[in-house]
């Protein structure tokens, strides 16, 4: 992120806790002048390195205005959301979150393929409303989202609308935020279902809001399969979700071993009753 001598010398303490999660360039008449980053003691490069589980990662947001948050992600390079008047920074996931996220949107791709809503993936940003107040600005950037509403992006391809149902996948580094502020944040903001998925406990929980308040939940673990209620038809397959790939095959190919069994012992007692006839 690029900030002049002035800005800094303004805005000293945003910037040294923004020193937390980005390198600041220091410039001065439009040339980089110095460097502020963040000091650790494990790190001998002085670099704060961010990813999910992190003990470096601070789950706590650095509270700013509205105005600020657009010229942090203007300037920076890293991805940050914006809950409550407090910018977050999104952590670099893991291989079952990454995992996760691909199976569903590959689900939910093939469901919603020729429809007129669309599922989307992040990063991509999502501004959402707190009760239609204005003054209640979020900045999102759901895992998986979908949209009904095309006609609300605009021509720079900005989303400025609100997705009917929402998909977060939990990490270490998010699970707190995804369960508690967003799922407040999603029912008050108009969007009707939200999805939770943990890949830790394998479970999928679905949220369906109305009024702005929680009318269902639902769970579904094991050989469940997650069905949506605000898109009839739409499901998701729990052992496609998480497990490997062959295990889900081979469970399939134990099913129909089972029912080429069944088939082939009514075979025989049809055979037995026609000879005996």
């Amino acid at each position: 992120m690029l900030v002049s001598t002035t800005d800094l010398q303004n805005n000293f303490g945003k910037y040294l806790k923004l020193a937390q999660y980005e390198e600041i360039i220091i410039t001065k008449n439009g040339k980089q002048v110095a460097k502020l980053t963040a000091y650790t003691e494990n790190d001998c490069e002085n670099r704060m390195l961010v990813s999910e589980g992190s003990p470096s990662y601070r789950p706590h947001g650095i509270r700013v205005t509205y105005a600020d948050f657009l010229k942090i992600i203007e300037e920076g390079e890293n991805r940050y959301e914006y809950i409550d008047g407090e910018i977050l920074l999104s952590a670099s996931p893991l291989y079952p979150h990454q995992k996760a996220i691909k199976e569903i949107f590959l689900q939910f791709g093939q469901w919603f393929q020729g429809k007129k809503c669309e599922p989307l993936v992040s990063p991509f940003d999502v501004t959402l409303f707190r009760l239609e107040d204005e003054k209640k600005v979020n900045v999102v950037q759901p895992d998986i989202f979908v949209i009904c509403d095309s006609e609300n992006i605009d021509t720079t391809g900005k989303y400025e609308g609100t997705p009917t149902l929402v998909v977060e996948v939990l990490s270490d580094a998010t699970k707190s935020r995804d369960m508690i502020q967003k799922l407040d944040l999603y029912m008050e903001s108009g969007i009707k279902e939200y999805w939770i998925v943990n890949t830790a406990s394998k479970e999928i929980y679905i949220y369906v809001f109305a009024n702005n308040m929680i009318d269902t939940i639902q769970s579904f673990k094991g050989v469940d399969i997650a069905k949506s209620a605000v898109f009839p038809g739409l499901n998701v397959t729990l052992q496609q979700v998480f497990n490997s790939k062959w295990n889900f095959i081979s469970s399939l190919f134990l099913k129909f071993c089972t029912v080429g069994k069944h088939i082939i012992h009514l075979q025989r007692v049809f055979f037995q009753l026609c000879t005996t006839a």
